[in-house]
């Protein structure tokens, strides 16, 4: 079943590296600013964390946990496409199913 995680934020694209300082390479404050909001607690009472460690994003939803890796080679020098290619590696190492439409991102576990 398909549950609504969260609206994305708006303000991430504000911190994208061509509109801040940031010289990561890889967009830190925009990756922070759009995985904050990921972290909820479903309507069932599972809680949902989502977080940067360095290159790697973590996602946990209950017991299932993924991480996936900023490629920035392989995927792409752009920080919002190497964003989703590392959520989508996260969610297949958990089982779960992550996608983002319509301004919203959604979990099926």
């Amino acid at each position: 079943m398909k549950t609504k995680l969260c609206d994305l934020n708006p303000a991430a694209a504000e911190k994208l590296p061509e509109f801040t300082g940031d010289k990561s390479g890889i967009g830190v404050h925009y990756m922070d600013a759009f995985l904050k909001p990921m972290n909820v607690k479903l309507a069932d009472g599972t809680p949902v964390r989502c977080k940067r460690r360095g290159l790697k994003v973590v996602l946990s939803a209950g017991p299932k946990k993924g991480e996936g890796l900023m490629r920035r080679l392989a995927v792409s020098r752009d920080p919002v496409v190497m964003l989703q290619a590392a959520l989508q590696e996260a969610a297949q190492a958990a089982g779960i199913e992550l996608t983002v439409e319509d301004g919203a991102v959604f979990i099926d576990l």
